[in-house]
């Protein structure tokens, strides 16, 4: 009910190549990162994560009013984070589909890889060796 394709070719994988060589690529892909810089819609995501709910719901879960929540709902809807469903008087919210969730598990993971000081052997390059234990040299004299 709340998962859709969203016109993604299905077989043909991810290729981060499109962020240097698409100008409208690149932007939709800013803001979409843009949507995800905020704490509060971030707890709402981890919120939709555990499942659909409604405004007032996430709202208890997220400790703010419901018309923040809403306007906040508002703007991810758009940027094709979370859908909305009718249910009765109430709509119903959920992560737009699997990679939404991918996402939230992959920002969660690296946070705790960055929090605990991991680094990224490739990156960082060989540990350099420890400088030989030796006698300290003494500053010069002042002139």
């Amino acid at each position: 009910m709340f998962c859709h394709a969203g016109g993604v070719a299905h077989g043909t994988p991810p290729d981060p190549d499109r962020l240097l060589t698409d100008p409208a690529y690149v932007r939709t892909a800013a803001d979409t990162l843009q949507a995800l810089s905020t704490p509060s819609r971030l707890r709402i995501l981890a919120r939709l994560h555990a499942g659909p709910a409604p405004v007032s719901v996430i709202a208890d879960a997220v400790g703010m009013e419901a018309s923040a929540v809403s306007h906040q709902l508002r703007l991810l809807r758009h940027m094709g984070l979370v859908v909305g469903a009718r249910e009765g008087r109430r709509v119903v919210y959920a992560l737009h589909d699997d990679r939404v969730a991918s996402l939230l598990r992959q920002i969660v993971a690296h946070v705790d890889q960055v929090r605990i000081g991991a680094t990224d052997p490739v990156a960082d390059g060989p540990t350099p060796p420890a400088a030989p234990p030796g006698p300290a040299t003494a500053e010069p004299p002042a002139s």
